[in-house]
């Protein structure tokens, strides 16, 4: 049977280190290991965790004064010892097996196993599976326990999805506390678009012992982040900040803030309730002695947080929060029930149908998508993974997994990105067996039918007692009623009409006296009758006043999405009506005779988005990359292929890039546009004489020598690509004589470098410096999370790229015709 983790289920090497996993005692780790294998020279060309094995010695001593300095958990050098990175140079257990040795040498009071990312994009974006992650992240966890550690650390993570394999794969394959943190960028977002809030929420949610930020900023920078995080979880924090931002000062990579500064800055987060400090890139034991003296002066006793909780599903960008005031629309359409349509294309695996789905429901309000695919002769299991798959990487919506196979619910919940709903449990005991411990082991959310072995019953009484039964079996699971929302199960007026207000007081009572949330598949008031849309959106204003936060409907009914509107308003969720004014003022108001509009109808503007559906401009800018095709083919029937380029694509695409610029747009979805002006683009190729290609148009791309993380450059390679430029992608670890050779052999104006590591941006400043050196007409563009548009002027380059956007106009500017 699934028990919920536990501390006690833990091995917790004493009982300081338990306190501090219960939130009453602050914590200390170590700082920066590249910093100091540079200051040592040993980082130059050597990959860092395979020193640990070359030069065990010189690992213990940096250890050692870190121990000296105060530190009481040292860090594994064991950073990128994943299969995918060490390759052939050595096993996993070798390199962890060593690391651990090295630390406990030095004096270590606890061993942290270090976990890094694997390097490799993630589906839908990139190839790497959930499953391949998965295993990677097994593997290291299990190396880490062997080895003798004292608890996990996964860190430096960008992807919600990964850091999820990363936490599960540790779980399953350990006994050791885990903690995680993510890297943030200046705007409060990680590189894939995930906030402080979601990330805390998610990592709670899936049971890790601490949680927080590492890497990428300051701590003056991190710092609001991290009173974000400490809003939303009771889990201890963690903190790790760079020491400010780098620049190269005779060769070697130093940062901004000094260790005074840097101490102060921490105190202060100290102050807000982190628990746990440290240091990333940049600091050194100076850093960390004084934040010992900061923490010995603070005391290391701290009071355990409590923090308000409310109902979240969260996508890996957007959340939905239900916290007594507002609501949220489920948007039901992708459901094959009746929908003819619908069941075809699940039948002949067209998801661009259902994504299609997804993507309208976004534009037209909803909050959350429910998803069934259930259909009598397909393989729910592997369509509801392929369905959550890539409505993640086109919709920023959270899901909510409506099925009644529990293996297709728990692959789905597994792998999901966020926070889901689980759609549905009920009170028979089989489905509360089958579901709860799969809400319980990947932090889902439920909803809960007012159901059971008799049937749905007809008084409010027996579904709120219904609804209790579920809500104390899952407290058992560590499931709190402020993850449960409860349906009380709308039956049609046409039938059952004495039921209707009953269904009303059920849903109150639930809220009053369970503190749970409530759901209703609104649109069942009304089979069988007629002006269905009048009765739903009168049924709807009446359950809204009653308690009702979650009405699952249809956002295409512009009659039910006038009645959320103006909830929002009564209910002071819209704040100060601001989204209603801009809705509706100066349009005519489709409800009186004066209005000029028959009563339901559109608001003004609504037809112009309904026109604007369907073109190549929208269907890029929405990722639709399955209806593509068939919209390029039409173009070209009234325009020539590069007509349909400039007037077209290119224009859509840099709209998604001014998007992107203004937060409106998440990597995700700035994927999603470039895959579906890929597969317009692929179209016109056919149509394209031999003789076509753009010339001068060529870029190289690499990521460093010693660097083998080239999820940047993948991305920047797919932007340039549906840009029209012809990429030479060099792949990663690429030496600087590599280069030089490419740009040669193909005579590109443009060189794009990549480099994440702090310990490899002397390569790439050898790389920028022999390309000047030997190729004087070639231009170099830098990007890489380690550099700033100030360091990349000092190394030589000649443009910095923040990011996969800003090189594609880089790129348009220097060679655009």
């Amino acid at each position: 049977m699934f028990k919920p983790r536990t501390l006690d289920a833990l091995r917790i090497a004493d009982d300081d280190l338990r306190a501090v996993l219960e939130g009453r005692r602050r914590l200390l780790f170590d700082g920066g290991m590249g910093t100091m294998l540079q200051a040592a020279g040993l980082a130059a060309g050597a990959r860092p965790e395979l020193i640990t094995l070359s030069d065990p010695e010189a690992i213990t001593r940096i250890h050692a004064a870190y121990v000296e300095a105060g530190a009481e958990v040292i860090t594994t050098n064991t950073f990128g010892a994943n299969r995918l990175k060490l390759g052939d140079a050595a096993t996993v257990d070798e390199v962890f097996t060593a690391a651990v040795a090295a630390a406990r040498a030095a004096g270590a009071r606890y061993v942290a196993g270090d976990i890094g990312p694997t390097g490799a994009l993630m589906r839908p974006l990139g190839t790497l599976s959930f499953d391949e992650a998965y295993e990677l992240f097994a593997e290291e966890a299990r190396a880490a326990a062997r080895a003798g550690a004292d608890l996990i650390i996964i860190e430096t993570m960008t992807d919600l999805a990964e850091i999820r394999a990363a936490v599960i794969a540790a779980q399953e394959s350990c006994d050791l506390p885990i903690f995680a943190t993510m890297t943030f960028e200046p705007d409060g977002r990680t590189f894939l678009g995930t906030s402080p809030e979601i990330a805390a929420r998610t990592l709670e949610a899936l049971g890790v012992e601490a949680l927080g930020i590492n890497c990428s900023l300051g701590p003056a920078q991190i710092r609001p982040f991290a009173e974000r995080m400490l809003a939303v979880t009771d889990v201890p924090v963690i903190v790790q900040a760079n020491a400010g931002l780098p620049r190269s000062e005779e060769g070697r990579t130093v940062y901004d803030i000094a260790p005074e500064a840097y101490a102060e800055a921490v105190s202060g987060m100290l102050a807000d309730g982190v628990a746990i400090v440290g240091g990333c890139c940049g600091t050194t034991p100076d850093y960390i002695r004084l934040l010992a003296r900061a923490m010995e002066a603070r005391g290391r006793a701290l009071e355990p947080r409590r923090c308000p909780r409310p109902f979240v599903a969260a996508s890996a960008q957007q959340a939905a929060v239900l916290d007594g005031r507002s609501i949220a629309v489920v948007g039901e359409r992708i459901n094959p029930t009746g929908k003819k349509r619908l069941q075809q294309a699940l039948r002949e695996g067209d998801l661009a149908h259902v994504i299609g789905l997804g993507i309208q429901q976004q534009e037209q309000g909803a909050d959350i998508l429910d998803v069934n695919v259930g259909l009598p002769g397909i393989d729910e299991r592997t369509t509801m993974l392929r369905v959550v798959e890539e409505l993640q990487a086109s919709t920023v919506l959270p899901l909510q997994i409506d099925s009644s196979d529990a293996e297709a619910v728990e692959a789905a919940a597994r792998r999901y990105a966020g926070i889901p709903i689980i759609n549905s449990v009920n009170g028979t005991q089989e489905s509360m067996d089958a579901v709860l411990p799969i809400a319980a082991r990947y932090g889902c959310d439920i909803v809960a039918l007012t159901l059971d072995e008799h049937g749905i019953p007809e008084t409010a009484e027996e579904r709120v007692a219904i609804a209790e039964r579920i809500v104390r079996a899952a407290a058992g699971y560590g499931i709190g009623p402020h993850r449960i929302l409860v349906d009380c199960l709308v039956m049609t007026a046409s039938t059952n009409q004495r039921q209707a207000l009953g269904i009303l007081r059920a849903v109150s009572a639930c809220r009053e006296r369970l503190g749970v949330h409530c759901a209703l598949g609104v649109s069942n008031i009304s089979f069988g009758l007629p002006a269905r849309g009048l009765l739903n959106a009168t049924f709807l204003a009446a359950a809204l006043g009653a308690g009702l936060d979650a009405p699952i409907i249809n956002p295409a009914s512009e009659r039910i999405m006038d009645v959320v509107r103006s909830f929002r308003v009564l209910n002071a969720e819209d704040e100060g009506s601001a989204a209603f004014i801009d809705r509706y003022a100066g349009a005519p108001d489709p409800y009186t005779a004066s209005g000029g509009q028959a009563a339901g109808a559109p608001a003004e503007g609504a037809h112009q988005a309904d026109a604007e559906r369907g073109t190549i401009e929208h269907l890029i800018l929405t990722g639709r990359k399955g209806d593509m095709p068939a919209a390029t083919r039409a173009a070209l029937e009234q325009l020539e292929p590069m007509e349909v380029i400039s007037r077209h694509f290119i224009p859509a695409l840099d709209e998604a890039g001014d998007r992107f610029d203004a937060g409106k747009l998440f990597l995700p979805q700035l994927m999603a546009t470039a895959e579906a002006a890929r597969a317009g683009f692929d179209v016109i190729r056919e149509r394209m004489p031999a003789n076509a290609e753009t010339s001068g148009r060529g870029i190289c791309l690499a990521t460093v020598k010693g660097d083998i993380h080239d999820i940047g450059k993948n991305i920047v390679r797919m932007l340039l690509e549906n840009y029209g430029f012809t990429v030479y992608d060099l792949g990663r670890d690429v030496a600087p004589d590599t280069v030089l050779a490419a740009v040669r052999e193909h005579g590109t104006p443009l060189v794009g470098l990549s480099a994440l590591m702090t310990t490899t941006v002397p390569a790439m400043a050898e790389t920028i410096e022999l390309l000047h050196r030997e190729a004087p007409g070639v231009c170099v563009i830098v990007g890489g999370a380690v550099l700033t548009p100030d360091y990349a002027r000092q190394i030589g380059a000649d443009f910095y790229a923040k990011d996969a956007a800003a090189a594609a106009r880089i790129c348009q500017e220097e060679l655009g015709e």
